[in-house]
């Protein structure tokens, strides 16, 4: 485990994201930190999966994704969305469901609903990028939050290699 690459990598400030993805199987959501703004016009997101994970094979079967901003008052939803896709993630959530099936969380700050655009292989993950054609804005007085504060939740101090 590099904790001196971690701690280097999460100073670049980014905020904890629950993405939703379903296909005919039913919805699923996993975290993510590595969400961004592409474009304006047409408004545009891109995040990072892992291609391994289920969420993946979801994300490419149903063309759809949701983009939920965690509150800075629910770190426990970065634990629980990273958790395997073999339990059910969304129970005692409140949510509804958006185009395609996926998850709109009601205790998000906001939300973005995307219809896939494209991906991009980038190393060990997979750069989705998507057109957002909705979103709501849910309590804007609430903060986002924020992916340093989540310390090593995630676990992936063990994912970085030993140097560059």
């Amino acid at each position: 485990m590099n904790l001196e690459m971690a701690r280097l990598f999460r100073s670049i400030s980014h905020g904890v994201y629950a993405i939703g993805v379903a296909d005919a199987e039913g919805p699923n959501a996993f975290t993510a930190a590595w969400v961004m703004q592409t474009s304006f016009d047409p408004p545009m997101l891109a995040l990072s999966i892992n291609p391994i994970c289920l969420s993946y094979r979801k994300l490419m079967a149903g063309g759809f994704f949701s983009v939920n901003v965690v509150p800075a008052d629910r770190p426990e939803w970065a634990g629980l969305f990273a958790r395997p896709a073999d339990s059910d993630k969304l129970a005692g959530i409140a949510w509804t469901a958006g185009q395609g099936g996926v998850p709109l969380l009601a205790d998000a700050v906001a939300w973005f609903q995307c219809r896939l655009a494209g991906t991009l292989a980038s190393g060990d993950h997979v750069v989705a990028v998507g057109r957002v054609f909705d979103g709501r804005l849910n309590f804007p007085e609430r903060e986002p939050l924020s992916y340093r504060d989540t310390g090593d939740l995630d676990g992936s101090a063990a994912l970085y290699p030993d140097g560059f």
